[in-house]
């Protein structure tokens, strides 16, 4: 019986993940559940799923939910804020940690985890983005196990030879490609592009998602993102990386060998697929995702990215070669401009143009440690609300 923390379960990773342990109640416990401010829905999944402890890091969310289980009759424990997500992420009663807060918030229960040598299943990718080396380290320290839930990374796991150790490269691997779908706008005219809302760069065409990475999706930051990641994970440089489109969202990445060999990873687009891969891991279990019907599906189309129309994509491979703190300034500006975006206080093409701005008047050094790199990110949002502010970009 695995005992399982879903950290961000409100979310949809966290739901999806939800849905795969209920349908193996004999093989996983659910012990802690982990959410930002959505109380009334983290109330529903302890009705059901019953966990020791329940965490918000929004204090007053904390207290509505406790008083909600009171009334309801439900003995769980129920905790607020940073260091009770950290205790949540590193608790004895915890064997595995779906690591799935998004953005830089989920980086401190993440390393929790790692340190305290849990099976970690690696959902918050801006947390290997801003201090990679620190947590593939901090991992190896704790004897944790990384195993990536990006449905590209995760087929690239799976594609790998058994045994390859996190951050370094498996044995006769030439290259790895990265699928990307192109997102919502992946035909659209640029000065069209330029007047996107929220809701329609939200819109994407293959997955449902938060809002957050459905616009990282829009823009190709999300695959840029992930190209970090890839380097990272697997211990390639970023020359043996490479983005091709592929909108039919069904080859989720490939591995191409010495010998000539391409192995790919195909299925439906639902991510419970690479959810329930890692929670059996090395055994495969029930997803509850339906079976690909490639005559259905009846073509594959291939094509590489434009990196005049999604400049973010050209962004990250540049961070990734620069390496340091680069990421994470890349990914602090990031998540400042998306906002913003989805905020109407700047247009859509002004995000990955916030970005530049910030990377350029920032620059990059060495990640010698988690304080350096979150001075790098705190100085990174400022720098980018800064920018966002003036008319110049905001108008961009």
């Amino acid at each position: 019986m695995r005992r399982v923390a879903v950290l961000g379960s409100t979310g949809s990773i966290g739901v999806s993940t939800l849905d795969v342990l209920g349908r193996h109640p004999d093989r996983f416990e659910v012990v802690a559940l982990a959410a930002a401010t959505n109380d009334g829905r983290l109330l529903e999944q302890c009705l059901r799923h019953r966990p020791r402890v329940a965490v918000l890091q929004c204090p007053e969310a904390a207290g509505r939910l406790e008083a909600a289980l009171r009334a309801s009759g439900v003995q769980i424990e129920v905790r607020s804020g940073p260091e009770a997500l950290r205790d949540c992420a590193s608790s004895a009663a915890v064997d595995t940690v779906m690591a799935a807060i998004v953005g830089a918030a989920g980086l401190p229960s993440t390393l929790a985890a790692a340190r305290a040598g849990k099976r970690v299943l690696l959902a918050n990718k801006e947390s290997l983005v801003v201090a990679g080396p620190l947590l593939i380290d901090s991992a190896r320290a704790g004897g944790a196990t990384l195993i990536p839930i990006d449905s590209e990374h995760n087929a690239i796991f799976q594609c790998l030879p058994p045994g390859v150790e996190t951050g370094r490269p498996g044995g006769g691997v030439r290259r790895i490609l990265l699928t990307a779908s192109g997102g919502p706008f992946l035909r659209t005219p640029l000065e069209r592009m330029a007047m996107a809302t929220p809701d329609e760069a939200c819109a994407h065409p293959r997955w449902r998602m938060g809002r957050k990475i459905s616009v990282d999706s829009a823009t190709l930051m999300n695959k840029g993102l992930e190209l970090i990641e890839a380097c990272l994970l697997f211990g390639m440089e970023p020359a043996r990386v490479e983005v091709v489109v592929h909108p039919q969202s069904i080859v989720h990445s490939l591995v191409e060998y010495v010998d000539g060999s391409i192995l790919a990873q195909l299925g439906n687009p639902d991510m419970r697929t690479p959810i329930a891969h890692a929670l059996g891991w090395p055994e495969r279990i029930a997803s509850g995702v339906q079976s690909l019907d490639l005559a259905a599906v009846a073509r594959l189309d291939f094509e590489p990215p434009d990196l005049g129309r999604f400049p973010a994509l050209r962004l990250a491979r540049e961070v990734a070669e620069a390496g340091g703190t680069a990421p994470a300034v890349l990914n602090a500006a990031n998540e400042v401009a998306v906002a913003a975006f989805l905020g109407g206080r700047l247009g859509f093409l002004g995000i990955p143009a916030v970005i530049e701005a910030v990377l350029d008047r920032h620059g990059s050094g060495p990640a010698d440690d988690l304080a350096t790199v979150l001075e790098a990110d705190r100085r990174a949002r400022e720098l980018a609300e800064a920018m966002v502010a003036g008319s110049a970009v905001a108008e961009t």
